[in-house]
């Protein structure tokens, strides 16, 4: 019996572009016909062109009936499935948001400049909820708060956190600097999943252990609680097919940047890297699928990634 490979819903990023150029958008990618359509542009005046690239491009994708939701830097943003934007909300406690992750009737979204969680209410339309994460005296702990309030926590960035996902077990939440995958439960007491690899993005519980990019090693993981450990390496081009390859000195961008995964079905994973590289590796076979590049600028990177949900309907 044949397998059908998946479509999936990509975000990108642009480091370092200037105004008046693209900072990057939205892609369906199918990879059944390995091929990729941009399907937004995300070219806006209304970006702070400060610092590294923080405010540039779209981020964590989730989908609601036929909604969908992607965050900007402090937005989040509800289209439909035209792509056309329908509304859009702002919190004053969300800044540098990177993923989400929808858990009816609510989407708890990343706040990476308060190191903290914010949750929308879908049926509200309003942020209700916040936990900003704290490690003192050597244990992880934290606080809730009401993101309606002017009482919250202050901006902070410890931890940078850049991964939440949730479940019926509680939430689980991950950053560069956690070394860690943690666990909040309905008490909001913060436990360790397990250690993870400094610079890590995108881990979560999968099957019998968990998944992660390994962004340091440029590589993709799943580790299993029993032991077994399977790596896949981040696609790498020749150099003289980089555009912009230059900025790579600086530290704006670089080849191999892990991030984006999303798994499909029990047996595939889905990962993104920079350049825009999309690549389907099967865990079964322990062979890559193949990959799909969008964009050769060494700026443009990968950001939120999903598997498409209406690839079934005609």
């Amino acid at each position: 019996m044949s397998i059908r490979l998946p479509a999936l819903l990509a975000t990108s990023v642009v480091r370092g572009s200037e105004q008046g150029e693209s900072h990057g958008g939205i892609y369906i990618v199918d990879f059944e016909t390995r091929s990729g359509e941009q399907v937004v542009d995300w070219n806006t005046s209304k970006i702070d062109f400060e610092g590294r690239g923080a405010d540039r491009g779209l981020r964590g994708i989730a989908f609601n009936d036929d909604d969908i939701f992607i965050a900007a830097s402090d937005e989040l943003y509800r289209y439909n499935r035209r792509f056309e934007i329908q509304d859009s909300f702002r919190n004053r406690y969300l800044k540098h948001c990177h993923e989400i992750c929808r858990k009816a009737p609510h989407i708890f979204l990343t706040s990476t400049g308060f190191d903290s969680l914010l949750a929308f209410n879908l049926e509200t339309q309003a942020f209700e909820w916040g936990f900003q994460l704290q490690h003192t005296y050597g244990n992880w702990t934290g606080f809730t708060f009401d993101p309606r309030s002017d009482t919250g926590p202050a901006p902070v960035n410890d931890f940078h956190i850049n991964m939440v996902h949730v479940n019926d077990s509680g939430i689980f939440l991950s950053g560069l600097k956690t070394s860690a995958l943690l666990h909040l439960n309905s008490n909001w007491e913060v436990s360790i999943v397990c250690d993870l690899p400094a610079g890590t993005h995108n881990a979560r519980p999968w099957q019998n252990g968990v998944i992660f990019n390994d962004t340091a090693s440029d590589c993709v993981r799943y580790v299993g609680r029993d032991g077994p450990e399977k790596a896949f390496s981040v696609p790498r081009y020749d150099e003289d097919r980089i555009e912009f390859a230059g900025v790579d000195d600086s530290k704006i961008a670089r080849q191999a940047f892990g991030r984006g995964l999303t798994p499909y079905t029990d047996r595939f994973l889905a990962a993104g890297s920079s350049p825009s590289t999309i690549t389907l590796y099967d865990l079964k076979s322990n062979q890559v699928v193949g990959s799909v590049n969008l964009s050769m600028d060494i700026r443009n990177a990968i950001h939120g990634l999903e598997v498409w949900p209406y690839q079934d309907e005609s």
